[in-house]
This record gives structure tokens, sequence and C-alpha cells, in this order.
């Protein structure tokens, strides 16, 4: 790994710590607040739209002005945000706070810029799952770290822990290195905005997957506390296993063709939404938060493959409209989690089941052929000599 991956790496680690304390108790702290599952819902679709106005600009940003300024952009206000959760003395100004976080999560698309065009001789699929990996290792320690301050200091101590947490993580996103701006050929500069046909239609796939993984999550730590009566060290603990998971099958699944690791993660979350419908007790819940973790590796490679169908002076932009689709997706299934949730909190996972079920057609369906990809990085006019 190159130097300025290293940092990247670091810097994902000490985030992922701190980002693990706090993100997965949100919807259980929103309810000591005063949230019923509805309102839950709504804030969590609100944070999911605060995530999805900013990817595109900053994707378009990170191609024509760097994505070093971008990155420290979204370094600063997340810590920032955080900073603003920890203090708020009222759940209105908790929600801003969180509104602001959800921004900051614009970092992804020049973040997955960054990496690929830092990886060496390493394919893209391995680079960004190693990232990934990095942030989930760290993740790892932070909702068990999360789970036990909140059970001895309550929940609101999670976020003042986070936020000197991430002053470490901010410092060390700076020393990278700046990258030089890719030239755009005559015709991309007239056409800066559009994107291939081929693209848009795996758009709707990579879409269809996110709603479907993103669907059985958003409740669940209510839905263990409440109906199973787990303690919230118990939740914290499943959460540090799910990052084990992510860690793992990154590893493992990241050595595959992108295509087939995207389909296997899906089917390891599929598997994750039947187990709590159908199990019982702490053992079968820790093999289900295991096999969450493949919620991140199939968003991981699904992005992957978008890199063999678009030029490399429109990356920043790709992937900046891919993390668009994956967060409309996260807008519209807490709202239906949470309507469900009102009905039978069983039933979010049973329709989680069926929807996986049709998106690993669609996906094998419409994926980047592994077979195809040098005629699609010749037909685009990429240089990269291994892209998967």
């Amino acid at each position: 790994m190159s130097r300025d991956l290293i940092l990247v790496a670091v810097s994902m680690f000490t985030w992922g710590l701190g980002e693990g304390m706090f993100l997965y108790f949100q919807p259980l702290y929103l309810q000591q607040l005063g949230a019923d599952p509805i309102r839950i819902g709504s804030i969590l679709s609100a944070f999911g739209l605060a995530m999805t106005v900013s990817h595109v600009p900053a994707g378009y940003l990170a191609d024509r002005l760097g994505r070093k300024p971008v990155l420290v952009a979204a370094w600063v206000l997340g810590l920032l945000a955080t900073w603003i959760m920890a203090l708020a003395g009222s759940m209105s100004t908790f929600v801003a706070g969180l509104m602001l976080y959800g921004t900051t999560m614009f970092v992804l698309s020049p973040l997955n810029s960054y990496v690929t065009a830092a990886r060496g001789r390493l394919t893209v699929g391995r680079t960004i799952t190693l990232i990934s990996a990095s942030f989930n290792l760290g993740a790892v320690l932070g909702p068990w770290l999360g789970g036990q301050v909140g059970d001895l200091l309550g929940l609101r101590q999670n976020y003042i822990f986070a936020g000197f947490i991430f002053i470490i993580s901010t410092v060390v996103i700076l020393f990278i290195r700046s990258q030089p701006v890719e030239p755009a050929s005559p015709e991309e500069k007239v056409n800066g905005w559009l994107l291939s046909p081929r693209y848009l239609i795996y758009l709707g796939a990579i879409s269809l997957a996110v709603f479907a993984m993103v669907l059985p999550q958003s409740l669940s730590p209510n839905f263990l506390t409440n109906e199973r009566g787990l303690a919230l060290s118990q939740v914290g603990l499943l959460y540090s296993i799910a990052s084990i998971g992510v860690v793992v099958l990154n590893l493992s699944l990241g050595s595959l063709p992108a295509r087939l690791g995207f389909i296997l993660g899906q089917a390891a979350v599929g598997l994750f939404a039947l187990s709590l419908w159908l199990g019982r007790g702490l053992s079968w819940y820790v093999l289900s938060f295991f096999l969450l973790g493949g919620f991140k590796t199939a968003r991981s490679l699904g992005i992957a493959q978008v890199r063999a169908l678009v030029p490399a002076a429109k990356m920043g932009l790709a992937f900046g409209v891919t993390e668009t689709a994956g967060a409309t997706a996260v807008i519209l299934a807490p709202l239906l989690a949470g309507y469900l949730y009102t009905m039978d909190p069983v039933y979010m996972y049973m329709l989680a089941a069926g929807l996986i079920g049709v998106s690993l057609a669609v996906s094998a369906r419409f994926s980047p052929n592994p077979e195809k990809v040098p005629q699609l990085i010749k037909s685009h006019s990429l240089s990269d000599p291994e892209i998967e």
C-alpha cells in the first residue's frame, strides 16, 4: 500500500471507532429524547435526505478542483456536527447536528476517487474493500465501547467520546498528498454531466440492492431491545460483531470478482433478515449480525464496478451519482420500516428477505460482466491495467 493509502486507512480506522460509538444507538437515543417509531423513521429518512443532496456536487467538485480539499472539508464538517450532537440540549438541536452529519456523507465519492487513483497495482475492488475494512476494523470496537459507555454514563456521553476521537482522525487526513485533476477530453467538457446508458441501468440495480439491504437494519436496535429484551451493551456487542463481519467479508469477498462479491454480500444480508425474523437467543443474533457485514461489502463492490463504466475524468461524478442513488434508498427504507414496525415488527424482516431475493436476480442480470470489462475500458479510453 502507498503512503497515502496508509494514512487514509489510519484516519478511516479512527473515524470508524468514533462513529461506531454512536451511530447504531441513534434510534435508541431518539427514543430516549421522546420520539416514537414513526418519528424515528422520519428522522432517519431525513438523515438519508441530508446524505443524498451533497454526493453529486461533491463528486463533480472533486473532479474539477481536486479530491483532497473536498475530503478535508468533509472531515471538518463531520467533527463539527458530532460536537453539536454531543452538546445539544434539545431534540431539535440534536437533529440539526444529525442532519449536518448526514451531509458529510459526500465524502464517499471523493474518497473512492482518491483511493482508486492512489491504489497502485491493486484492483479497484480490492482497494475500496481494504479501505472499507480499515474503517470497520475501528467500528468493531466502537459499538462495544459505545454500549459500555451508554450503560454506565448514558448515551449522550458516546457523542462526546466520539468527538475527541474524530479530532485525531481529522489531523491524520490533513497529511495526505494532493492529486492532480484528471484532464477531460473536449467531448467530456461539452457533455460534462452526461453518463452512459449502461451505467444508468446498473445504477437502478444498485438502488434496489441498497434499499432491500437497509430495510431490515433501520429499527433493529429498537426491535432487539423492545421485542427481544436485549441490553444496550448486548446491542453494542452485536454491532461490533457486524463490523467484524464487514472486515472478514471485505477481505474474503474483496478478492473475488466484484460482480460475484456484490451478489454474495447481498445474500448474506438476506440471511440476516431471515435470522432476525425466525431466530431467538443471543448466540443466534451473533451469527445474524456477522452476516450483516455483507451490507457494506456488497455496497463497496457495487460501487467498485462503476469504474468499468465511466472515463477517468468523470469518476468523481459517477461515484457521486451512485452514492446519491444509495442514499435515496436510505431515505425511503426507514420510512417503510417505521410503518411496518407499528403493524408488526417482524414484517420488515419478511419483506426485506423477499426484496433481497429479487435484487439478487436483478444484480446477476445487470452487473458488468468481467469478461466484457476490457471492451468497456477500451470504449471509455481508460488506461487502468485491471478493473474489477
